[in-house]
């Protein structure tokens, strides 16, 4: 597979998302400050963020949602640590046509020490919850639903999903064969419960605990038989590996067994599962995130990149393949989006980090 690259922006922002902002029937990219009209990506303003620590901005994802059901995506956004989640209403035709700034307002004031966010519709009514998570391992995993207040503003209700903590990285997927979609975090896993899976708590399970995993990482069968295994990197540190599952214990704890995929590079922050060359077989998309933690973890300070791995189900194998080789311009920030771009049927991918806001166009087969 072959990409072309664009940059669209160069600032220390790591969010980014993809959705018809001005509703022509195109797909936009959304970047902190700015969103980027497709297909050109012309940038137009939506918010400042402040810069912290030195080479940060205060944002660790965007979010498109149309908070306020008036059929316009609006942006959901915080930071790592500030405790405030805002919204950014959409100003609609005129004002997306004008360069309009889009206004602020509050959705919760809920923590700090935020990781990361992802919209989830975890009870499948159509209406996501905003799934938290945070490096605190002792903290509880939380979703917020979202409601109304008083007044009929939106707002945020907390649910708490398990009190057995998280920490830093998350996965979603069915990992005991049960049909329902459990969660992993850095401690273990939650198994989701029968029934509305935000009216009770979900069981903790420790068997899966990783050292400071990917955000996401990944829940996906690649051995075929029927048993999910998990994808995952190392965050802050170097390594991409591969934990397969084995049969469960009588008392279904699951069992595994590791296998490595890559220790080249380091800072694998997030992991996303997409079909690139649409053979039907699905491969994960990842990079270096810039200077994470400001180039004090191992390989900080080492070149940006980004790749795609394809498995080999016979040779029971991962191999990489580049996107944006090492210096090549590109790497990560929190969050990595697949989609279709230009309207040519193949899965386009869109990134924001410390190397900048990039879209990367799918050419085909080289």
């Amino acid at each position: 597979m072959k990409f072309s690259k664009r940059c669209l922006l160069i600032s220390p922002n790591e969010g980014c998302d993809v959705g018809d902002v001005d509703r022509d029937g195109k797909p936009d990219v959304v970047a902190g400050t700015h969103w980027f009209k497709g297909p050109e990506f012309v940038p137009r303003p939506v918010r400042d963020i402040p810069q912290v620590m030195t080479e940060f901005y205060a944002n660790n994802g965007d979010h498109l949602y149309d908070v306020d059901g008036d059929g316009w995506l609006d942006v959901i956004s915080g930071g790592w640590m500030e405790s405030e989640i805002f919204w950014y209403k959409n100003p609609a035709e005129e004002g997306l046509a004008r360069g309009y700034k889009w206004k602020q307002r509050l959705l919760k004031d809920t923590r700090p020490h935020n990781e990361v966010f992802e919209l989830r519709d975890f009870d499948g009514d159509g209406v996501p919850e905003l799934f938290v998570n945070s490096w605190e391992k002792d903290w509880p995993v939380v979703a917020w639903k979202m409601a109304k207040t008083p007044e009929g503003e939106p707002t945020l209700e907390e649910i708490v999903l398990g009190a057995d903590g998280g920490g830093h990285g998350y996965a979603l997927g069915d990992l005991n064969g049960d049909g329902r979609e459990d969660l992993l975090v850095e401690t273990g896993w939650y198994e989701r419960p029968e029934g509305d899976p935000l009216a009770k708590p979900w069981k903790f399970r420790p068997e899966t605990a990783l050292p400071h995993p990917s955000c996401p990482f990944l829940v996906v069968d690649l051995t075929g038989d029927g048993r999910s295994e998990i994808i995952w990197g190392k965050a802050h540190d170097f390594g991409l590996y591969w934990w397969e599952q084995g049969e469960p214990k009588p008392d279904g704890t699951t069992t595994w067994s590791e296998h490595p995929i890559d220790d080249s590079w380091s800072e694998a922050h997030a992991l996303v599962w997409a079909d690139l060359d649409g053979d039907g077989q699905g491969e994960f998309v990842t990079g270096k995130r810039v200077r994470g933690h400001a180039g004090k973890d191992p390989g900080g300070k080492d070149p940006e990149c980004l790749f795609y791995y394809t498995w080999d189900a016979s040779a029971r194998e991962f191999t990489r393949h580049t996107i944006s080789p090492f210096g090549g311009g590109v790497g990560t920030g929190m969050q990595i989006r697949v989609a279709d771009l230009n309207a040519d049927g193949r899965p386009d991918v869109a990134v924001s980090g410390k190397t900048g806001t990039w879209v990367l166009l799918n050419e085909g087969a080289e």
